[in-house]
């Protein structure tokens, strides 16, 4: 299914309609303030699963990262966030970053696996923002790519229904989108870490 939204003003019944299809386990590709993602609610390890088969990898071997609605979910999930590392996030988010942090216990055990470490975002873009807002808990996030096309991140929300809409239980259509994915920092040893450069700049 493909649902139209504008990022200015989300509709609210399909803001809710998509909220339904997370809480039931559904799986949903969406619009970042950078690239089209695919997620899950990151309470449904059958979800995560079927996140996973879709980029065709195993979920051991994932690196997912969580969209949180604010900084104030980072105590439920990252623990030993130093003044420093918090400052650079609040100067940052909601942005086009991905910050590395140590996982807390509350991180669920199916998508932690053996890593000590979770990958936070809070991007930039109102409609994927406002989901996670209404679900009450971070969604589970991976960049959605293509390898066999030209453009290694697929920007046309109509092409990505054609091309995943039988995998997925819902494409939200919010404009085309980017090409560069997010600037990653790993914040989870001594000094902060540029891993990839992105669209974020990193010299902040």
């Amino acid at each position: 299914m493909l649902l139209k939204l504008y990022e200015k003003n989300p509709d609210s019944r399909i803001i809710n309609k998509i909220v339904d299809l997370l809480q039931y386990g559904g799986v949903i590709i969406y619009p970042t303030d950078t690239v089209y993602g695919i997620g899950c609610d990151i309470t449904k390890a059958r979800a995560v699963e079927r996140v996973a088969r879709i980029k065709g990898i195993r979920p051991d071997k994932a690196r997912f990262s969580f969209i949180c609605a604010d900084l104030s979910q980072l105590s439920d999930f990252a623990r030993h966030v130093d003044n420093t590392t918090f400052k650079l996030m609040k100067s940052s988010l909601p942005g086009p970053y991905t910050f590395i942090l140590t996982a807390s216990t509350q991180v669920p055990r199916f998508i932690k696996q053996r890593r000590k470490t979770v990958g936070i975002r809070i991007p930039d873009n109102q409609i994927i923002l406002e989901i996670v807002r209404q679900l009450g808990n971070p969604i589970l996030t991976t960049s959605l790519k293509m390898d066999d096309q030209i453009l290694e991140y697929p920007t046309d929300p109509e092409l990505i229904h054609e091309e995943y809409g039988d995998l997925v239980d819902a494409v939200i259509d919010g404009g085309y989108g980017g090409i560069i994915p997010s600037t990653v920092i790993d914040c989870s040893g001594e000094e902060p870490e540029v891993r990839r450069e992105g669209l974020g700049e990193v010299d902040r």
